[in-house]
């Protein structure tokens, strides 16, 4: 009896010893997930298992099916995992897309209590379905540190189906390759605006990425905007188009350099690269395409979302940072996004939209500043 409870203790000990080889990295991720503030809608977690940006690139992987397969293959290491994400459109076609503000402003040189300040701020409204929301702190061996932002929903969460069990959490694990917005060591943070109907299909000799990986790269390979730029010529950018959207993104670095990055629908999604205007303190974008080939000031279907009011908010927080020259203290960051949320937006289908989330880069100090599902009362701090 005793060398039979020798041997079940031995291989229970090499049982462990093998899953914490194989799992260790996801494992002590998981560990780490916990309600921040005592909100069991918003999360965070250090990312500390090994992830290979490089053999993601190299797989094409351009759609979330095939990302979440990707995902499951990276953690399951062969045992089947189910992993699903709500990120796609009904039978018609058609999602109520996420309508956002990104903007980055230059630092007052003094704030509030008169202390000085350098550097820029990078604002951002996330204006979606009220669904928990992912903070992610990353250390890769191979790239930069970064802290990102990523709506949950794109991987299987929502308010009946939180990460409250050990199992539960496993499916964060996805939040890696799934940031919505996000800040790198460097000061490089970069942000994504949904376009609908506008899904990128890039087809060149270039391995493809999908609506989430590319902000992954900029984050983890990227400190200036031109190597953001440069990184983008390499791949191309393919949007899942079952998801019912397209998009365009926001790039700036902690130099006050910025673009937003638009792909042309009518000329085989080529790359269109707007710039920041260099007599500005301040780049700004919404939901409607800024490059002149697409710009207008009238509200317009075909290219951008008015059922988001996405030019009132373009007009309202243009204002905003014209009025002060594109100078503000953290404070009026803060008020210029509240300005432009949402509360209360009834889609066709009864479904509501609302700000889900409120951000505030330090693009010097490397510091994020969110505010959760509009309670502006209350502000919650993540630093790397």
């Amino acid at each position: 009896m005793k060398k039979f409870i020798l041997w079940l203790v031995c291989i229970l000990a090499v049982l462990c010893a093998v899953v914490a080889v194989i799992w260790g990295g996801e494992i002590r991720t998981i560990r780490t997930i916990s309600e921040v503030g005592g909100n069991e809608f918003l999360y965070q977690m250090e990312y500390k298992a090994a992830y290979d940006l490089d053999d993601l690139v190299s797989k094409d992987v351009d759609t979330y099916p095939e990302l979440l397969e990707y995902v499951v293959g990276r953690i399951g290491k062969g045992i089947p995992i189910k992993m699903k994400s709500s990120q796609v459109a009904d039978e018609n076609g058609e999602m109520a897309t996420f309508n956002c503000t990104s903007f980055q402003a230059l630092k007052a040189p003094e704030d509030e209590c008169g202390e000085e300040q350098k550097g820029y701020w990078y604002g951002r409204n996330y204006d979606f379905f009220k669904n928990p929301t992912m903070v992610t702190i990353s250390h890769p061996k191979k790239g930069y540190a970064s802290i990102a932002v990523s709506d949950m929903s794109h991987f299987g969460y929502g308010l009946d189906n939180l990460p409250t069990s050990l199992l539960k959490k496993v499916n964060c694990l996805a939040a890696i390759y799934a940031p919505v917005d996000g800040i790198n060591e460097k000061g490089l943070c970069t942000s994504i605006m949904a376009l609908p109907k506008q899904s990128a299909q890039q087809d060149t000799e270039n391995h493809d990425v999908g609506t989430t990986v590319i902000m992954r790269l900029f984050l983890d390979k990227c400190a200036t905007v031109q190597e953001a730029l440069e990184l983008l010529e390499s791949v191309d950018v393919r949007h899942d188009a079952a998801a019912g959207s397209g998009y365009h993104y926001m790039v700036a670095d902690a130099l006050g350099n910025a673009v937003v990055i638009e792909f042309d629908k009518d000329d085989g999604w080529k790359t269109l690269i707007v710039e920041k205007p260099s007599e500005e303190n301040y780049m700004l974008v919404t939901n409607h395409l800024l490059s002149p080939k697409y710009y207008t000031t009238e509200p317009d279907p075909a290219v951008g979302n008015p059922h988001s009011r996405s030019w009132w908010r373009y007009e309202t927080a243009g204002a905003y940072l014209k009025e002060r020259n594109g100078i503000l203290t953290f404070e009026q960051v803060q008020e210029c996004l509240e300005m432009v949320h949402w509360k209360d937006l009834v889609w066709e289908d009864g479904t509501v939209e609302d700000t889900q989330f409120s951000n505030v880069y330090d693009q010097q100090n490397i510091t994020l500043d969110l505010r959760n599902w509009n309670d502006y009362g209350k502000t919650v701090h993540f630093s790397l």
